[in-house]
């Protein structure tokens, strides 16, 4: 696919002997956009320079519903949609024809961008393309609350004079890469033709063949470019329609509310190829409930026990108003935030509620790519954000803070990945970019909450080529014998040349038909953490790096595994603790390698003003879910007044380190003037916050 390079155009104009008349300028790219009904999956796919783009993405609403639309606010929100590793973005056509400067940053972060006022775009950070729609929406013609004009639009061509206004607006954006009608509809006939006529392809971007050649000579007529409003983007009509959900119009996306993680994997969860709308949970932190609603809207759902064991949840009137969306779903979920225990308060519900809220989009989108190409073309997750303090379906709330969804799925989005199929328990390895992934291997391992590895693994050395998902090993642990009811498990994808790290995913299980409620207990073990860090600071703008390491001891440490957990193994078949120091018996001298163990010693030189904060622990585990904040530090601090400082981007976050290993986390944000800002940890093992900066 390439570097996708942005350059800046600039045009003057002179009149003679008396200087410039008129100057502009604009950003502008080159990228050639493709999209075709996939014959073997039914789902629109996307090509983005010749490459097949496997799409995951969100559905965009609005920055802000009084519609305070920043050039700022707009940073962040396109930013944090590219840390998420998202390639897509939709914009809803309830919302609003996005602004210029919501497609520059677009532009700039590298995303696609749909548009459902019509439009569709991209950019170039990880690559993320837009999709615009226009005004048509069926939550407004004729349905919604109250009752809306079943005769919408009222005023067919005022409608496509903003329209075409819309496209001549947007039509230099090089993330733009769709026009839609409508959200979940189409425009009536007369609008719908004119869309499709002010919409038609140029025919250098409609009639080449699979050769990349003119089909048929084409007329001096036809190739001026001027004849065409864009030329060089689809148009379609709805986004159920031609390649999304069932292709007919019918209402064949959803679901809209919470899955047992293990169904995304399966086969028969979604019948298409590209789901436009797929969404679950929301909670953010308690943090936000406080800062965002009254005392009464901070009393946690009620938990109704039903008749057939599932559990009703019953939340207050507050959450309902901003539409709640429950933990459980009688009859077919159990309530996945019991199966922590029974949440004692606002805090304890909404940490709960992280855990479930990573382990869901991760699910997501790991059971999507893991039929990729041969079940799937791309899904849309309902939604990422809200213009409102609502509490639907997000990834960050409307203060800029980002739940545990987010980085579950940065993770599970990378483009090249290790993961568990919850399914089939296989591990799979994922490589969505157009090179060959070669002299690769994986590690797995298996700690209990008693700081042990009953379970280690690593593969041959593989290549997985291209644009695939491949199933390596099944990780055996639960039909071993004895295995516990709560464990954790962690993949590492990694060189074996260097052994350094490719892709890192952590998981905490438990065996069929069980809970994580010994996970309970595990909240009192006191794990040691050293955290190391450096800030760098320019003006109101702080980075801050941190080396974050977990000290308690490893089962062996001298012949189980080195800094990253790794050992110099051959062979394919599963290890437990007596086999591996086999292994390592007759080894002399222990091996440095692996990417955080660079990082540390290069981190670790004197004199460059590093802090250092040891959080002592004796007891030997895992750290479980680390979650860092960053706060204004205030000496007449108010009580239950906010203090956080947002928005922040942290290059991960509620992470989790297995005894031994070692993480860097680089942390970057601004802050108001005169205020000093400070660090603070919380984990499932850390309570009432460490400073750590």
């Amino acid at each position: 696919m390439g570097k996708q390079s942005l350059y800046n155009v600039e045009m003057t104009v002179d009149e003679k002997s008396y200087g410039e008349s008129d100057l502009w300028n604009h950003p502008f790219g080159f990228r050639k956009i493709e999209s075709h009904i996939d014959s073997a999956t039914g789902g629109r796919l996307f090509k983005v320079n010749g490459q097949p783009i496997f799409i995951r993405g969100g559905n965009w609403i609005l920055s802000d519903g009084l519609l305070r639309l920043s050039r700022k606010r707009y940073k962040t929100d396109i930013k944090f949609h590219a840390d998420m590793n998202f390639n897509m973005m939709r914009c809803w056509g309830g919302g609003l024809a996005e602004r210029p400067e919501f497609y520059h940053y677009c532009d700039i972060y590298g995303l696609l961008t749909l548009s459902h006022t019509l439009l569709l775009c991209w950019t170039s950070y990880a690559l993320s393309l837009v999709w615009q729609e226009f005004w048509i929406t069926g939550d407004c013609d004729g349905r919604g609350v109250p009752v809306s004009n079943p005769d919408g639009p009222l005023d067919h061509d005022l409608f496509l004079f903003c329209a075409r206004d819309t496209i001549k607006l947007l039509r230099n954006h090089p993330s733009l890469a769709l026009w839609v009608g409508g959200n979940e509809q189409v425009p009536p006939d007369d609008i719908n033709t004119a869309l499709k006529n002010d919409l038609k392809l140029h025919p250098y971007f409609d009639n080449f063949n699979e050769f990349g050649k003119l089909s048929e000579e084409i007329s001096k007529v036809l190739k001026d470019p001027s004849q065409y409003l864009d030329g060089t983007r689809m148009y379609i009509q709805g986004s159920m329609w031609d390649g999304f959900a069932n292709g007919k119009g019918d209402f064949t996306d959803g679901p809209y509310e919470i899955q047992n993680p293990e169904d995304f994997f399966k086969d028969d969860y979604y019948l298409y190829g590209f789901n436009p709308e797929v969404g679950s949970v929301g909670m953010p932190v308690a943090a936000t409930i406080r800062a965002t609603m009254p005392p009464e809207g901070w009393q946690i759902p009620l938990f109704k026990k039903l008749p057939d064991g599932y559990v009703e949840e019953v939340p207050n009137p507050i959450w309902e108003y901003h539409k709640y969306i429950p933990y459980s779903k009688p009859s077919k979920v159990h309530d996945q935030i019991l199966q922590y225990g029974i949440p004692k308060d606002l805090d304890d519900f909404c940490l709960k509620a992280q855990l479930v809220n990573y382990i869901q989009y991760r699910a997501l989108l790991e059971g999507w790519t893991s039929q990729m190409w041969s079940k799937y073309t791309g899904v849309l997750i309902w939604k990422t954000q809200n213009p409102w303090t609502g509490l639907r379906g997000q990834f960050y709330d409307h203060l800029h803070d980002q739940t545990a969804g987010f980085y579950g799925c940065r993770s599970a989005a990378e483009p090249i990945h290790v993961q568990l199929n919850l399914a089939t328990y296989f591990v799979e390895v994922v490589n969505t970019t157009s090179e060959e992934l070669s002299y690769v291997a994986i590690e797995a391992s298996v700690w209990d909450l008693e700081g042990a590895c009953p379970y280690y693994k690593v593969s041959e050395e593989l290549t997985v080529l291209p644009k695939q998902t491949v199933p390596i090993f099944e990780m055996k642990y639960p039909k071993s014998k004895n295995p516990k009811p709560v464990y954790f498990l962690l993949l590492k994808l990694y060189h074996v040349l260097d052994y350094g790290i490719i892709s890192r995913n952590f998981y905490w299980l438990h065996l069929s038909g069980g809970d994580y409620k010994l996970l309970e207990p595990y909240r009192n073990k006191k794990i040691p953490l050293k955290i190391t860090s450096q800030a760098f600071i320019g003006g109101s703008t702080y980075e801050i790096r941190m080396h974050v390491q977990n000290r308690s001891e490893k089962p062996d440490s001298t012949s189980l595994l080195d800094t990253n957990n790794f050992i110099k193994k051959k062979g394919n078949g599963d290890s437990d603790m007596a086999s591996v120091e086999l292994v390592h018996s007759g080894t002399q001298k222990k091996q440095e390698f692996g990417l955080f163990k660079r990082i540390y010693r290069q981190f670790s030189k004197e004199g460059n003003g590093l802090r250092a904060t040891e959080i002592n622990g004796a007891e030997p585990g895992v750290a479980f879910f680390l979650q860092f904040s960053v706060h204004a530090l205030k000496k007449d601090l108010k009580e239950g007044e906010d203090t956080r400082i947002l928005p922040v981007h942290y290059s991960d976050n509620y992470l989790s380190l297995a005894p031994g290993e070692e993480m860097a986390i680089t942390i970057s944000f601004e802050v108001p003037l005169d205020v000093t800002p400070r660090v603070t940890l919380h984990g499932w093992n850390y309570h009432g916050g460490h400073t750590v900066y």
